[in-house]
């Protein structure tokens, strides 16, 4: 099959899009079909050679070392670029939908070069446009973002803060009413997928399910664990991710046993993780690290006795996966899609994990405490862990799978179009 695989934004590192689109472009390209990524910044780096890229180009507003800036007027090449400035300035997140016009307006031109398009979570109005075009499409919904905005608004603060989380999830309601309107929808986990019918009122007709994969040989057991380490990964600094819970954690397990934190995550600075950390008094006891490559993730993860994931919820967590392939035990939150992707039993207890309530500290605190005293519980944990991921989580499926799907979205586009 010929593929356009769209992502408004490609983040290369420690989860996220950018990682799905690499790997599963690849899985795609393994099997002989041929893809072409769509996606603006930050554009991807290390695209399989067989992979083509176009780029996209947005106003880029949140690029560093300047977000937020004001634009030079020959920076403004059309009306697209005209209203994405213009939300941004009230304070909406624009990219899912003005990518969407960019990229429908590219694909216009194109139609004929492809026999399917894939959206990886954009969930724009632009693809309405390419599906009225007669272009076969089908969307991945990693989670629906109704959760990121319900976290965020319970932790914000005043009415002020309330009307500011509410206008940046203003692109919300667009990627529900949009996702109706597409015939085969993606999702990575069940509960996600259970998740999206519910907050974006889709027909479950429309879901498919097809986890996410791991590379098992970068993230693979390795000799050396360093003790007391324990890893944790957050592709953004926000309330979602739960990190303020495991730095209070880290802070009570400190009194009693040597550990230390590698967090891999991007801080807002002065942020409520910066200053919790301040707060806490641990930041000796805390590294912040970012966009470090696969190789080097892979080596952090199997370098930790555990790896946590604190999260208040996830769609899938791709880290988790990574962590468990590595043979590192994991505590997690009950949240979202994590008792699905470590495996439960019918008590609700995991080979794999340690699984705690989210947003306990406490929990979080004395389920670490048991794995630093329990080697032999650690080694256990493990690897089963291990066996999971060989058993269950392998991109060459997943891009079988996302195939199937194509050829589902391919015949409901001939159907309609008949």
């Amino acid at each position: 099959m010929r593929i356009a695989l769209l992502s408004y934004r490609t983040k290369e590192h420690c989860g996220g899009q950018g990682v799905y689109v690499r790997h599963l472009s690849r899985g795609l390209a393994e099997l002989g079909h041929e893809v072409e990524v769509f996606s603006g910044q930050p554009y991807p780096e290390d695209l399989d050679p067989r992979v083509r890229l176009t780029k996209v180009p947005s106003m880029d507003f949140f690029r560093e070392p300047d977000p937020f800036r004001t634009p030079r007027p020959g920076e403004f090449r059309s009306a697209t670029d005209v209203l994405e400035y213009a939300l941004t300035l009230t304070g909406c997140f624009a990219e899912p939908l003005t990518f969407t016009l960019r990229a429908a307006k590219i694909l216009k031109h194109r139609a004929a070069e492809f026999d399917v398009v894939h959206d990886n979570q954009s969930l724009g109005y632009g693809l309405l446009a390419i599906m009225r075009r007669g272009m076969p499409v089908a969307a991945t919904v990693h989670h629906p973002i109704t959760r990121d905005r319900k976290v965020e608004l319970a932790e914000a603060r005043g009415l002020r803060k309330r009307l500011s989380v509410s206008r940046w999830y203003g692109f919300v309601p667009m990627q529900a009413r949009v996702a109706r309107r597409i015939p085969v929808v993606l999702a990575v986990a069940g509960t996600s997928a259970a998740d999206s019918v519910a907050d974006f009122d889709l027909d479950a007709r429309q879901m498919r399910v097809v986890p996410l994969g791991v590379d098992t040989d970068v993230f693979a057991p390795r000799e050396n664990r360093v003790p007391g380490r324990i890893v944790a990964i957050a592709s953004a600094d926000k309330p979602l991710k739960g990190v303020v819970h495991l730095l209070e954690a880290i802070a009570k397990v400190r009194t009693e046993h040597d550990v230390h934190l590698e967090l891999v995550s991007h801080l807002e600075p002065g942020g409520a993780t910066e200053r919790r950390i301040a707060e806490l008094g641990i930041a000796d006891a805390v590294h912040v690290a970012n966009g470090i490559s696969d190789d080097d993730l892979g080596e952090l993860l199997a370098s930790a006795e555990i790896m946590c994931v604190p999260s208040l919820y996830e769609g899938f967590s791709l880290p988790t996966v990574e962590a468990m392939s590595c043979g590192t035990p994991v505590v997690a939150t009950r949240a979202g899609a994590l008792p699905e992707v470590v495996g439960v039993d019918d008590d609700g207890a995991s080979e794999c994990a340690v699984l705690v309530e989210p947003g306990d500290a406490e929990a979080l605190a004395a389920a670490i405490r048991t794995l630093v005293e329990s080697p032999e519980t650690r080694e256990r944990l493990g690897a089963a862990g291990r066996r999971r991921a060989l058993e269950r989580y392998s991109w060459t499926a997943v891009a079988e799978k996302t195939v199937e799907a194509y050829a589902e979205a391919v015949a409901a586009a001939r159907a309609s179009h008949s």
